[in-house]
């Protein structure tokens, strides 16, 4: 099973944390974050991120659940994760680590996500 270690976006504002930076995961847990900030969770491969989130009792922003709104956006920091449409995104966002949660499944036993990502700078939301 699948573990997704996950970090609000709100948390790596409010610290001026670099996004990318896997330490943060570490900066966090020394925190002691609530749930909806820092946490991890398991899931099975074939479940959509978003959807195993709700799950474990998370609300990550989302709207359509198509990968057509980008609302859902998360920032990988660590580990493989497939989007199973054609998402939104551009190719230099995904290359930037951006992923899709409502269409996006791991491809590895280890995610590390930045959930609510989508007022970051470096994606273009129209």
């Amino acid at each position: 099973m699948p573990t997704v270690e996950y970090l609000s976006y709100e948390v790596i504002k409010k610290n001026g944390w670099e996004v990318r930076d896997p330490e943060n995961f570490e900066k966090a847990k020394e925190l002691e974050l609530n749930g909806e900030s820092y946490g991890s969770f398991e899931m099975d491969e074939n479940e959509y991120v978003l959807d195993a989130a709700e799950d474990a009792g998370l609300t990550p922003f989302h709207e359509c659940r198509m990968g057509t709104c980008a609302t859902c956006a998360a920032v990988l920091v660590e580990g493989e994760m497939d989007m199973d449409v054609p998402p939104i995104l551009s190719p230099d966002e995904e290359d930037a680590g951006f992923r899709l949660t409502c269409i996006g499944t791991p491809e590895s036993d280890e995610l590390k996500l930045v959930f609510g990502a989508k007022d970051h700078d470096d994606l273009d939301i129209i």
